[in-house]
């Protein structure tokens, strides 16, 4: 496991420091990853989630159905334990139809990987909106409002352990707040009904402009990933994960 996630660090741009072996009679062990699941699904569950693909990519509650290619669900499987939610399509995700598969959604794979998720396997990803703005301009909110149902449907079908809000337009949405993305970051929020715990960082396009970042978001992914262990009492409250 350090190994792969040592050679992610180094695909994000982190620098990678090597512990060194503790004393033969150290009884120290090695920190767990973050062993999130994803559970098979009922058909009733499964019909629901076909009957709200089918609502998203025929929508037209707001302007952006003129601009769109198509609409822009999520990607992963239909119960996990880990959420991660941006803020909107961009052009790659437009064309492909898939959220995060552009630069930046490379980099976010990279990132997830570094602490054990999969989009393919064990972490579900969405946007607040489900259509690309123009010119990847902020969403208005007329159209976050419209698309906000839809979120909150596949959130209640996912039933996440955990949410992970990349950048600042999905963070203060979720979070109904205006405090700024520094401000939110290093704490655990809670989210809806269920109050799900939520953590935010930065968008993975704002790091490929600012590699300097990169560090900090590493420092909340690793405390994502010790708020997920606590939550599935893996390890202690110190949660030693460095």
């Amino acid at each position: 496991m350090d190994t792969r996630r040592n050679q992610y660090l180094e695909a994000i741009g982190i620098d990678v420091w090597v512990r060194r072996r503790p004393d033969s009679g150290s009884s120290r062990s090695p920190a767990p990853a973050a062993q999130a699941v994803s559970e098979p699904v009922s058909g009733d569950i499964a019909a629901r989630w076909e009957a709200l693909r089918t609502e998203v990519l025929g929508c037209t509650k707001c302007s952006l159905h003129k601009t769109r290619t198509q609409g822009v669900v999520g990607v992963g499987p239909q119960r996990a334990d880990w959420m991660v939610i941006g803020e909107a399509p961009g052009a790659d995700e437009d064309r492909k139809g898939e959220p995060f598969v552009g630069r930046a959604g490379q980099l976010l794979d990279a990132m997830l990987r570094a602490i054990g998720l999969d989009r393919g396997a064990n972490v579900y990803i969405a946007n607040v909106l489900k259509s690309r703005p123009p010119n990847n301009r902020d969403p208005k909110p007329e159209e976050v409002a419209a698309c906000l149902p839809y979120l909150m449907r596949q959130i209640a079908l996912l039933q996440p352990r955990l949410m992970l809000a990349v950048g600042r337009i999905a963070a203060q949405n979720l979070l109904s707040t205006d405090m700024s993305l520094g401000r939110l970051r290093g704490k655990v929020h809670h989210f809806g009904e269920l109050n799900t715990p939520l953590i935010v960082t930065y968008h993975p396009a704002y790091l490929l402009r600012t590699a300097a970042d990169k560090r900090k978001a590493w420092e909340d992914l690793k405390f994502a990933r010790s708020v997920f262990l606590q939550l599935t009492d893996r390890v202690g409250a110190d949660g030693d994960l460095s």
